[in-house]
């Protein structure tokens, strides 16, 4: 949508009501609804939130301990800065647009580096001036629940899936859920979103929804708004969709597996037609960066304690940090051999991740393999389950903060601030977590201990 089709259809009563909004750091939408004729008004300048909104964990708490933002420093404005180009219609909200805002600082209006739209775009900009054009898309996996969030909630979450076996590829079951996943991909397609399907996945309640590659921030864009947007289709059907990697320690997780690739003058610089798998030299420099530093950005594709549950043999999710010609135990696949859509598949991801933290940070990983000119081994063969445990994904949250903590390549690349920023909400969401008294402790010590 141009700005000049949103004009028209509020002069036209068609839109009254404009989300003006900022993705947080756990990847979520926050912001206002504008009355459409007073965005009009400040649409091509700015608006105002609070700062604290790129310093809160998912309950929207204030941590202590942010060097951007605190109580003794009062907790001020950042600025909302519409970035016009992402216009969209919100299809299913009654006469409502959306539009993303860049986070700009308040006095200097320069941009914020935390942010995670900024994060991807400095990375992009690293990109662009090696030659390349970053190429992502994403897979968006989750679990549907009979009962809305709120219900589920008075509930205690007592959750029961939209269905009650493995409905992976099932066309009979996933008509059954057609009521739910028809409006998502019809209103995400008609909000600019290129939605090509969906799927049952490998578990009971389990859907997959798949969107067309673009750019790396395009992508990001895209995964953001059809989350979101996928969330508030399924409760107006009466359904919760749940993007947590792990509900049950008895059924598999759900992932968001990120496809990656360079291109340059238009064509995709990973191939090379006369190269074994047809992965140019450049794609097996940047899957050794991918490989080697694949502890030190782990949290940013795994940003909580129950990422890390996910993390199991025989669930399709991986365990250790190899690469393998279309296998999908190892954390890194090699997808479209030989063809030009040759490209690397990053299955370490959780449907919990922020996709502009996620891309980012492999970006950097995989624009430093080119850098240093890193050999890529050979392909793993076999059952990577079964593999060298030496090479295992880090297995807590913990760990994963500490390699991030020590990284010097995300330093430079990302910057002090921003690692000292994510390093702080790494330590928040342990510290609150070990905290809590759960029902399996109880359960198992009550009597027994």
């Amino acid at each position: 949508m141009t700005f000049e089709d949103l004009r028209k259809q509020i002069a036209a009563g068609q839109i009254d009501t404009v989300l003006t909004c900022i993705v947080d750091m756990q990847g979520r939408l926050m912001g206002k609804r504008f009355h459409a004729e007073a965005f009009l008004e400040m649409a091509e300048d700015e608006t105002h939130c609070c700062n604290y909104l790129l310093a809160t964990d998912l309950e929207m708490a204030t941590p202590d301990g942010y060097a951007s933002t605190s109580w003794e420093r009062g907790y001020g404005d950042y600025i909302m800065k519409p970035d016009l180009s992402t216009l969209r219609p919100v299809p299913w909200l009654d006469g409502t647009a959306m539009v993303l805002c860049d986070v700009r600082d308040h006095h200097t209006h320069g941009p914020v580096p935390h942010s995670p739209r900024e994060i991807l775009k400095a990375q992009v900009a690293r990109c662009t001036a090696l030659g390349f054009t970053a190429v992502m898309a994403t897979e968006l996996e989750f679990f549907l629940f009979e009962g809305t969030h709120d219900e589920i909630a008075r509930s205690g979450f007592k959750l029961t899936p939209i269905s009650n076996y493995n409905e992976d590829y099932s066309i009979f079951q996933t008509s059954k859920e057609e009521p739910v996943m028809r409006p998502i991909r019809n209103h995400l397609r008609a909000m600019g979103i290129p939605i090509e399907g969906s799927k049952g996945e490998a578990e009971a309640g389990q859907e997959e929804l798949n969107v067309k590659y673009a750019e790396a921030l395009a992508t990001a864009d895209h995964h953001t708004l059809a989350k979101h947007g996928i969330k508030e289709i399924a409760h107006q059907q009466g359904y919760a969709a749940s993007f947590l990697p792990k509900w049950d320690k008895d059924r598999v997780g759900s992932a968001a597996h990120v496809h990656q690739s360079l291109w340059a003058d238009g064509k995709n610089a990973f191939f090379d037609e006369a190269a074994p798998l047809g992965k140019s030299k450049l794609m097996d420099h940047y899957m050794a960066g991918l490989l080697k530093y694949a502890a030190d950005y782990t949290y940013f594709m795994a940003p909580y304690i129950n990422s890390y549950k996910r993390f199991a043999k025989g669930t399709f999710a991986p365990t250790q940090t190899v690469w393998s010609v279309d296998n999908r135990t190892a954390a890194f696949r090699l997808c479209g051999e030989g063809s030009k859509a040759v490209r690397v598949e990053c299955r370490v991801p959780g449907s919990d991740m922020n996709p502009y933290l996620a891309q980012a940070a492999m970006l950097a990983a995989g624009l430093q393999g080119i850098e240093e000119k890193l050999e890529l081994p050979g392909p793993f063969r076999g059952d990577a389950y079964a593999g060298d445990t030496e090479q295992h994904i880090p297995r807590t949250l913990q760990e994963a903060r500490d390699a991030l903590a020590a990284s010097e390549m995300l330093r430079a690349a990302l910057g002090e601030e921003v690692v000292t920023h994510y390093v702080r909400a790494a330590d928040w969401e342990i510290e609150e977590f070990n905290r809590v008294v759960t029902d399996y402790e109880i359960a198992r010590g009550f009597e027994k201990a």
